[in-house]
């Protein structure tokens, strides 16, 4: 038992690698949750699954390359993910999966855009983070 293990073991490892680099390539252009949009990056051109792998696919849309999106379109993302969560017409795993992406856009990270200094704000000395708006 023990020896078929031995010569088991290092066989398999063996022929899964090239299998695992081939992985390994793929994930480290993106780290999709699912479908071809949500996630780290995107499989486009290629078509979105669902309801809610369009939502990431519009999301992804308004966000720049490199970039932070608005704190608007992640707002629409989560409002979108949050309304495939609700659709009982959904599969059950879908819906987990929309509830899970509905909180992390809560969650993310958007741009600053800065927001007009007035004469108001430059008298008062207000520190210079105050003209940023979210």
């Amino acid at each position: 038992m023990i020896y078929r293990l031995a010569f088991t073991l290092p066989l398999a490892l063996v022929l899964a690698g090239p299998v695992a680099a081939q992985t390994a390539d793929r994930q480290a252009r993106t780290a999709l949750i699912h479908g071809n949009y949500c996630g780290p990056g995107n499989n486009a051109p290629a078509a979105p699954v669902d309801a809610l792998d369009a939502a990431c696919a519009r999301h992804d849309a308004c966000t720049p390359d490199g970039g932070l999106a608005t704190k608007a379109c992640n707002l629409r993302l989560r409002h979108e993910a949050e309304a495939v969560a609700r659709d009982h017409r959904q599969p059950d795993d879908l819906r987990a999966m929309a509830g899970l992406v509905s909180a992390s856009a809560s969650m993310m990270l958007s741009s600053r855009e800065l927001a007009a200094e007035t004469v108001a704000t430059r008298s008062r000395g207000v520190k210079a983070w105050a003209a940023y708006t979210r």
